[in-house]
């Protein structure tokens, strides 16, 4: 503590688990100012995955399914996850196996864009689907 105060410069405890803790003798405000500028680098580098939503019924007539076909391939090339869902209404929940077979047929289709990350599962009245992209691209 003494060269520290000789120096006019702080003590900072680096690792205080360590036997005997480490401890460095620098200034504080600039030791701070670059470890926020090191915390900042580091969650800059991460990735944010991003998840769009599909949406269609039992009965999706086959221009619309070509539609959101498109979107959905644009979504898994732009590097999001994609989760498709049929929704079903009032008593349509007895087309089940339509629903089913809707969603198989888009994770097919989009087999070269994404891999199927979760299979087609029924929670209450929506059976949902989860594609994530092969390959994700940086913007």
């Amino acid at each position: 503590m003494s060269i520290a105060r000789d120096q006019e410069l702080d003590l900072v405890e680096i690792s205080p688990n360590a036997s005997p803790p480490v401890c460095k003798i620098l200034e504080y405000k600039k030791f701070l100012y670059e470890q926020k500028k090191r915390e900042k680098l580091l969650k800059s580098k991460t990735i944010k995955v991003v998840l769009k939503e599909i949406r269609f019924g039992p009965n999706t007539d086959e221009h619309d399914y070509e539609f959101k076909k498109k979107h959905a391939e644009k979504f898994l090339l732009d590097g999001a996850k994609l989760k498709a869902f049929v929704f079903f209404k009032g008593r349509s929940i007895i087309y089940k196996e339509k629903g089913q077979i809707l969603l198989l047929r888009l994770a097919q289709d989009l087999e070269e864009y994404g891999k199927v990350e979760q299979m087609p599962k029924l929670e209450g009245k929506k059976m949902s689907i989860l594609i994530t992209p092969k390959k994700i691209s940086k913007k």
